[in-house]
């Protein structure tokens, strides 16, 4: 008996989204990244592994949360004794500080001073080696073609590249997750002084076959907490304190 047109679609479907690395679960562990209910966004309800995740910073404050989820993001990337290499025109991010987000901070290497110009080469060029956990980039621009290039290495060697773009504005590219971090307030322990655990507003603008959507995640005890929806940005509750 030949198969419908329903059945040859749903399988052509699942092999696009495969190679998008947006896989159906097949082990019992379904959410090795740790991120609960937003998994429910993901087409099959996965994180996309082997894929471009492009996150819009419009401040310095939202490419340092952008820094903090992607480094909580990197430990499941990490478990088989891979490195993650962080490509960038300087250093924002202090190694020693990977250690709360359950990282060592001799697992990532940075390639630093680089042209802006020569970050997208340097970016394809380390795609192509599937040694490495993960790729991770901080560039200003993004280019539809230099994305289609980036998604093409990725689903070669199967390494995600997570790009933190410095830019308030968005443009077309092959992203398969365009994310937005802001920070929170914390909320210190009880008895303690000083801040608590971070805390972000995470908002997935767009999820290729997915759905986007908003939440307020906390990191705490080497883990992602996703909490009631808060009701203030860092920067308004300093506008509001100033």
């Amino acid at each position: 008996m030949h198969p419908s047109k329903a059945d040859i679609f749903a399988r052509l479907q699942q092999e696009v989204l495969s190679l998008q690395g947006l896989r159906t679960p097949v082990l019992e562990v379904a959410d090795p990244i740790g991120l609960g209910r937003i998994n429910n966004a993901f087409p099959n309800g996965v994180f996309p592994r082997a894929a471009l995740h492009e996150f819009i910073c419009a401040d310095a404050e939202g490419a340092a949360a952008s820094a903090g989820f992607i480094s909580g993001l990197l430990p499941s990337f990490l478990k088989g004794g891979n490195a993650v290499l962080w490509v960038g025109s300087r250093r924002t991010l202090y190694p020693p500080a990977l250690r709360a987000f359950g990282v060592a901070p001799e697992q990532v290497l940075f390639l630093d001073g680089l042209r802006e110009k020569d970050i997208p080469w340097a970016l394809a060029e380390a795609l192509k080696c599937s040694a490495l956990g993960a790729v991770v980039g901080e560039l200003r621009q993004l280019s539809f073609t230099d994305s289609r290039r980036f998604q093409l290495a990725i689903e070669s060697s199967s390494v995600p590249l997570f790009v933190l773009r410095r830019t308030q504005k968005a443009g077309s590219t092959t992203a398969v997750c365009r994310w937005q971090i802001t920070p929170l307030a914390s909320d210190p322990e009880e008895g303690l002084p000083g801040l608590g655990a971070p805390r972000w507003r995470v908002r997935l603008l767009k999820v290729r076959s997915g759905q986007p959507g908003s939440w307020d995640v906390e990191w705490s005890s080497q883990r992602f907490r996703v909490l009631p929806r808060l009701t203030a940005t860092l920067p308004t509750l300093q506008k509001k304190t100033g």
